[in-house]
C-alpha cells in the first residue's frame, strides 16, 4: 500500500473498488488490526489505533464466507460475541432479537447454518456485527457468494441497514455495480494506490485517468487516439472531423479521447458529422441495448434505448457527444480537465 490518505465522515457509506490484487481486502485488514501498518496513521474519532487490538478497535467485520459456527444455531451465532464480552442474559436476547427483526430472521433464530439459504446466514453475519454497536462497519465482498437475485435483495438490504443505523461503513468489492448503486463515496484501487475518490456520478463521468475510465462503465468506454489540429480532428487513423467547439480550450497536438457507449449517437440522417458504421454484435439487455460496431477497422460500442430493428451486418450512421467526452494527456494517462 503507498500513499493512502483520505477522510471518512461520521455515517457515510464508503466503497472501496478495485481489482484483484489491488489492496481492497488489505486495506481493510489495516484498517481493523489484522495487518500492521509500517508507516502512517489509522485515526477513529481522532484518536489514533495504531497499536489498538482488533477486538478493541470498536469496528465490526463482516467477511465473504460468513465466518458462522456451524454447530450453533442462529441466535447463538449472533450472540456469540457479546457472551466473549461477558455481557449480560438480558442484553443479549435484546439485541439478538433487535438485529433479528431489522433483519427478518426472527423464524431462522432456531436454525443451525446448513439449514439456512446463502442470504440468511450473510443477514446472520450483518446481524452478529449489528449487536455489538460499533463505530464503523467493515465489510468483505459479503455478497460474492451470493447468486444474482440474491446480491440485489441484499445489497438493499445493507444500504437500509446502513441508513437505519446511520453507520459508518466501508465496504469492499470488485464489482462495479455494487460501488455505483451503493457507495456515497467510492475510492478506488490499483496496485495499492489510490487512483481517485468520488461520488458515483464523479467516477463515472469525470474519470481521474485512462484505469479509472477503462475499470467503470458497462460495457467498457471507448478509448481513442485523438489528434487535434487547428481546424479539424482526427480519431485514430480513418475518422477526421471538423474539430468541435467543445476543443477549443486544447491546444494543438496529441491526445487519448473516451466516449461512453451511451455518448455514441445513432442518427438517422447522414451528415458532415456523422460515420458510417457496420454492426458486428448486438447484446439485447431489456430497456437497452448495445451495439458492437466497426469503421474502417476501428471499434467501438454504442448504447440504445427502446426498441429498434437494427440487425447484425446492417450499416448505421452514428455521431458523438463531444461534450461528455473525457480527454487524456497521451503520455500521463490523466484526465487533463479532471479537478
Amino acid at each position: 500500500m503507498k500513499n493512502i490518505n483520505f477522510n471518512i465522515e461520521k455515517g457515510e457509506f464508503i466503497v472501496i473498488l478495485g481489482p484483484s490484487g489491488s489492496g481492497k481486502s488489505t486495506l481493510l485488514d489495516l484498517i481493523c488490526g489484522f495487518e500492521d501498518i509500517t508507516e502512517g496513521k489509522i485515526k477513529v474519532d481522532n484518536k489514533v489505533i495504531n497499536d489498538i487490538e482488533p477486538k478493541s478497535r470498536d469496528v465490526s467485520m463482516v467477511f465473504q464466507s460468513y465466518a458462522l459456527y456451524p454447530h450453533l444455531t442462529a441466535y447463538e451465532n449472533i450472540a456469540f460475541g457479546m457472551k466473549i464480552r461477558k455481557a449480560n442474559k438480558k442484553e443479549i436476547d435484546e439485541k439478538v432479537k433487535w438485529a433479528a427483526k431489522i433483519l427478518k430472521l426472527e423464524e431462522c433464530l432456531n436454525s443451525k447454518p446448513k439449514n439456512l439459504s446463502g442470504g440468511q446466514r450473510q443477514r446472520i453475519a450483518l446481524a452478529r456485527a449489528m449487536v455489538r454497536n460499533p463505530k464503523c462497519f467493515l465489510m468483505d465482498e459479503p455478497l460474492s457468494n451470493l447468486d444474482a437475485k440474491l446480491r440485489n435483495s441484499t445489497s438493499n438490504e445493507i444500504r437500509n441497514l446502513h441508513n437505519e443505523l446511520n453507520a459508518t461503513t466501508i465496504y469492499v468489492t470488485h464489482d462495479q455495480v455494487e460501488a455505483l448503486s451503493m457507495a456515497d463515496k467510492i475510492v478506488i484501487l490499483n496496485n495499492g494506490e489510490i487512483q481517485q475518490i468520488g461520488s458515483p456520478f464523479e467516477i463515472y463521468n469525470n474519470p481521474s485517468n485512462v484505469f479509472v475510465a477503462t475499470f467503470i462503465g458497462r460495457p467498457q468506454i471507448n478509448l481513442f487516439d485523438l489528434f487535434i489540429d487547428d481546424d479539424y480532428i482526427l480519431l485514430g487513423e480513418s475518422i477526421k472531423l471538423n474539430k468541435p467547439k467543445e476543443f477549443n480550450d486544447l491546444n494543438k497536438g496529441k491526445y487519448i479521447i473516451g466516449l461512453r457507449s451511451e455518448d455514441t449517437i445513432k442518427v438517422d440522417n447522414s451528415n458532415d458529422e456523422s460515420i458510417e458504421s457496420i454492426v458486428e454484435k448486438i447484446e439485447y439487455l431489456g430497456s437497452e441495448t448495445i451495439f458492437y460496431i466497426i469503421h474502417n477497422k476501428m471499434k467501438f460500442t454504442l448504447k440504445d434505448y427502446g426498441v429498434n430493428n437494427i440487425k447484425i451486418g446492417d450499416k448505421i450512421s452514428i455521431s458523438f457527444n463531444f461534450n461528455r467526452a473525457n480527454i487524456f494527456d497521451i503520455l500521463t494517462k490523466q484526465n487533463i480537465r479532471s479537478n
